[in-house]
């Protein structure tokens, strides 16, 4: 096999890399061989954000994108023909810090400063995506773009404080028509083959990084290396080389194949590429269920929802994955292919035992296909977990009931974190099936959950504890989603706000919640 280059831009050049491991992170090369230390490593596995860099990449459109990632767990070759920028690009040529920076400074929101350039290109990335004409981000925007970043000195405030201020100085702004054109001249046109030594030493021999560019030629490869690691944002897979110290093979990536990363939507059916990140699938599956949009903002953080794909999650296969419960509920299909056969399989029949999947040898997932919002659909995803963002969850809930004249016509309940695999809760499905949507209906399926579901102790939650949510997450459901007096956001969640009202207006909150579960 012949051995291609890594080429990416980088402050203002071509830089190109040959003879290291394909496995070696973006991270690795900054501190050790360019010695660019700015960039961090806290977490080593896109938890902390002190590693945060900053990718440019042309979409199948040839637009540009500015997105934040974690440099501690993006493997290099996917830096090929993308551009790379870190905390050391924000200085001007006569030395005068960028807006971000500056902001950073005159609002105190730095102090033991280890945290911050992960910070600042978090910070970079929301000011270089603001329209100029858009007005400032909101605090949810903010939040949102700094769900990646963990600082335990400074405090929030001051940094949310300077996010806002770095739209006051003079707009200092990438320009984006003389990289669309860096990117556009590094451009592949065919198949990116590289190979390097084994992360383990020249004995182990050479490993593999595939990056082919169309649908055909990557179901090629895959029918030829069916042992190839599938990788995009190798936000799981990064850690195996980050935690565990082991050698992925050879890798095929994903991340280029146009084919693989577009949205379909006709009157039936929302279709998502397995290669479309996991922001922009969200943003899709919101735009059909807002109901999504809590869960969006809480899976992982924004660094990974970039890096990571949708396809990824589900072919993965993780009892607490958070699409998948979702998923699940909503009666998803999986596209499944080998060379040039393609077949369509429920995703409740994907899942055969713990991390395993009815994938064969040489098959991957192409896309999921999602119904489009039925009538008289009563849906609602909820997540637990120890920290609202950026965490693994508990458990992981998905509920979506159709209603017609009072009565439940069909029933499709869905949990992670609760059983080997992500899993619909069958028992409970019937005793809601047929029923009236009441308290006791509701009741009855919540005791159902004892007979559909054991859950471990773990690290994370107790067998018991797991059980107690999931029941009382079905009971929210009923609350939120009742006939007479469903209760709005603000009864339910000790997240949401609302200014006080007339203390006898509206229905009785305090006694809803309070019914015995």
């Amino acid at each position: 096999m012949t051995t291609h280059t890594i080429r990416f831009y980088r402050q203002g050049a071509v830089h190109e890399v040959r003879d290291v491991p394909a496995s070696r992170t973006v991270l690795q090369y900054l501190r050790e061989d360019l010695r660019c230390t700015g960039t961090k490593e806290g977490c080593a596995e896109g938890d902390c954000g002190a590693c945060t860099v900053v990718i440019g990449e042309l979409d199948t459109h040839g637009a540009l994108q500015l997105k934040a990632v974690n440099a501690c767990i993006q493997f290099l070759p996917t830096l090929d023909g993308r551009a790379l920028f870190t905390v050391e690009d924000l200085r001007a040529d006569h030395g005068a810090l960028h807006p971000v920076q500056q902001a950073l400074v005159d609002c105190h929101g730095s102090q033991c400063g280890f945290c911050t350039p992960g910070f600042v290109m978090s910070m970079w990335a929301l000011y270089q995506n603001q329209p100029a004409d858009a007005g400032l981000p909101t605090r949810d925007e903010i939040g949102a773009a700094l769900s990646g970043n963990l600082c335990r000195c400074t405090g929030y405030r001051p940094i949310v404080d300077a996010a806002q201020k770095m739209f006051d100085y003079p707009r200092v702004a990438v320009d984006r028509a003389a990289l669309t054109r860096a990117l556009e001249s590094i451009r592949r046109h065919d198949t990116f083959e590289y190979t390097g030594p084994d992360a383990r030493g020249a004995a182990f021999g050479t490993r593999a990084f595939h990056a082919p560019l169309t649908v055909d030629a990557f179901a090629q490869l895959r029918a030829r290396h069916p042992q190839a690691r599938i990788v995009a944002g190798s936000t799981d897979v990064g850690l195996w080389v980050t935690k565990q110290f082991r050698e992925p093979g050879d890798l095929l990536f994903i991340g280029n194949v146009a084919e693989l990363k577009t949205i379909g939507r006709d009157a039936q059916t929302l279709t998502i590429g397995a290669a479309v990140s996991l922001e922009a699938a969200y943003a899709a599956l919101a735009a059909d269920y807002p109901e999504l949009a809590e869960l969006w903002t809480r899976f992982a953080s924004l660094p990974i929802r970039n890096a990571g794909t949708l396809g990824g999650n589900v072919a993965n296969g993780s009892p607490i994955g958070d699409s998948m419960p979702a998923l699940l509920a909503l009666d998803a299909q999986v596209v499944l292919r080998r060379e040039s056969i393609v077949r369509t399989l429920p995703l409740d029949a994907f899942y055969t035992g713990y991390q395993k999947t009815a994938l064969a040898a040489g098959e991957f997932v192409a896309a999921i296909r999602v119904p489009r919002p039925a009538t008289n659909l009563r849906f609602r995803t909820y997540k637990v977990s120890k920290r609202y963002d950026q965490d693994i969850s508990a458990v992981c809930a998905a509920f979506a009931l159709r209603v017609v004249d009072g009565t439940i016509a069909g029933a499709r309940v869905a949990f992670g974190g609760m059983a080997a695999t992500p899993q619909r809760a069958h028992r409970a499905e019937a005793a809601l099936t047929g029923a009236v949507w009441d308290a006791d209906t509701a009741h009855r399926a919540m005791n159902a959950l004892t007979a559909d579901y054991q859950p471990l102790t773990d690290m994370r939650a107790s067998s018991a504890y797991r059980m107690k949510v999931a029941r009382n997450l079905l009971w929210r459901f009923h609350l939120e989603t009742r006939d007479h007096a469903p209760l709005p956001l603000v009864g339910v969640s000790a997240f949401a706000y609302e200014a006080p009202a007339d203390a006898h207006a509206g229905p009785d909150m305090g006694a809803a919640l309070k019914e015995p579960l």
